[in-house]
């Protein structure tokens, strides 16, 4: 028997679910789905790249591009022909988050996402976490991804992954400057990137193992150790290999 589909995560309805030429015969009617009306708010009205648009709506990546593309293509149909566009249907569920934690339900609701309409620093802390496997990943200057945290007081409001691509120590400061990081929380990392991470206005803790979410809520209640000093024994200049006989997390100093 085939899988069943897993429901697409919206964050709200359509306002307005049927659109139409004013003039002209009676048009033949397209009908889009709601799944694929989400994904193109969420990439074409708000920038979400398809990563992004896939977390929010809890599917793969290759499943939002599909649905991506079929509603990209009803749109341009619906456009060139004349055309009915009607939105209605599909396998998807409404998001059941608080809004003020989810940033797709403030830009569907019209609140602007909470790191864009505040200024940096202002009641909302980004906090940044290199990972891999839910875990603090112990070599800065060679990571894959970041989670970021929204914290607001003593409570995290978001969550998404950042890829970092293929970006070098200073680039990655750059990134999380961009990304209105305020605090990154690493393993080891080499002077280079500290000196980079300052200039960039980003805070550091530094030294910390274990996972990612234990880490921020440590932060967060005043309890987390860190060491603003550890990187790698050998470190040299902006160099770093790492074997499998080394582990940061016992080597960092």
């Amino acid at each position: 028997m085939p899988r069943p589909q897993k429901c697409r995560r919206v964050c709200a309805l359509p306002k307005c679910r049927r659109f139409g030429a004013l003039d002209g015969p009676d048009p033949a009617v397209i009908q889009m789905t709601v799944e694929e009306f989400e994904a193109i708010r969420l990439m074409d009205l708000e920038g979400c790249t398809q990563q992004e648009c896939a977390n929010q709506m809890n599917v793969a990546r290759p499943t939002v591009q599909r649905i991506y593309a079929s509603a990209r293509q009803k749109l341009a149909r619906a456009l060139i022909n004349g055309n009915t566009l009607q939105i209605e249907g599909g396998n998807y569920s409404i998001c059941d988050r608080p809004p003020n934690n989810c940033s797709g339900c403030r830009r569907a609701t019209g609140k602007p996402p909470l790191k864009q309409h505040l200024k940096k620093g202002e009641k909302v802390m980004r906090i940044a976490v290199p990972t891999e496997n839910g875990n603090v990943f112990q070599h800065f200057g060679k990571s894959k991804e970041f989670t970021l945290f929204d914290v607001e007081g003593k409570e995290i409001i978001g969550k998404q992954v950042l890829s970092a691509g293929e970006n070098g120590h200073s680039a990655l400061a750059g990134l999380l400057s961009q990304n209105q990081v305020d605090l990154l929380i690493c393993g080891g990392i080499g002077a280079g990137a500290r000196v980079a991470l300052g200039q960039a206005g980003v805070q550091l803790a530094a030294g910390v193992s274990g996972t990612a979410d234990g880490a921020v809520h440590a932060y967060i209640n005043g309890s987390l150790l860190f060491n603003n000093d550890a990187t790698c024994d050998h470190h040299h200049g902006e160099e770093h290999h790492c074997g499998e006989e080394h582990h940061c997390g016992g080597h960092c100093h």
